[in-house]
């Protein structure tokens, strides 16, 4: 059993302009790196996704955020938010992203591979049900999970463990009340987008289904301590 690794050419060409800091080189940088240990690559499969359907993203976005998303920049329009930006290829580039999570499921439940890398851009946990925000289109794991659901019913629970200096709002509010999607986020707090503290815990049927741990600027990070809380809360 191999780990697949999943890219597009097509996630370059997300052009966000000069100086913005999510720009197309990290994904050149991702692939070099990979590359360069030839005997490594080469143990790895290969896997280029197909572009999500409208379906499949609205299982996780609304309608009126997609045609949003579709028309925006025909519409002359060169950003979603403030630091949201949008070229020619954007639309399609997170269309393909979004397929991206969607293969690495595909892979890993059909036992294809033992595991997957889903080097794709632009990036998705901030993005809610209803907006695009923090430079991200389409919340592609929230679109891959919902996808595993529908799909795969044997499927009962999914666990989303979020690690970054942000808090992945726009996960955590898709699956707020979802009581089969379980949510664990680690960044620092206070910081963007605001969200994260220890008391957002979920709510109705979801309750009890999201984890926060904020912590400071500069922390030295307890990893294990970190892994037994996601473990003992999700098995």
């Amino acid at each position: 059993m191999v780990t697949a690794i999943i890219h597009h050419p097509i996630y370059e060409t997300h052009d966000t302009g000069p100086g913005h800091p999510e720009m197309p080189e990290r994904y050149r940088v991702v692939i070099d790196a990979l590359k360069r240990d030839r005997e490594f690559w080469f143990s790895l499969k290969e896997v280029t996704p197909a572009k999500a359907s409208q379906g499949y993203v609205q299982a996780a976005h609304t309608k009126e955020h997609f045609k949003k998303v579709e028309s925006a920049f025909a519409e002359g329009n060169d950003r979603l938010d403030a630091d949201t930006v949008i070229s020619l290829q954007s639309f399609d580039a997170a269309l393909f992203a979004a397929g991206g999570a969607i293969a690495a499921v595909d892979e890993v439940v059909l036992g294809r591979t033992r595991n997957a890398f889903v080097a794709v851009r632009p990036p998705g946990h901030h993005a809610t049900a209803e907006r695009a925000m923090g430079f991200c289109l389409f919340n592609n794991v929230a679109v891959a999970a919902r996808y595993a659901q529908n799909k795969y019913q044997e499927i009962e629970r999914v666990a989303i463990i979020d690690w970054d200096v942000h808090h992945g709002n726009g996960t955590q509010g898709i699956f707020y009340s979802d009581p089969k999607v379980h949510f664990f986020s680690m960044h620092q707090y206070p910081w963007y987008p605001g969200t994260g503290s220890r008391g957002e815990t979920g709510q109705g049927k979801g309750l009890g289904t999201t984890m926060n741990l904020p912590l400071r600027a500069h922390t030295s990070v307890f990893w294990k301590s970190a892994a037994e809380k996601v473990f003992a809360t999700y098995g």
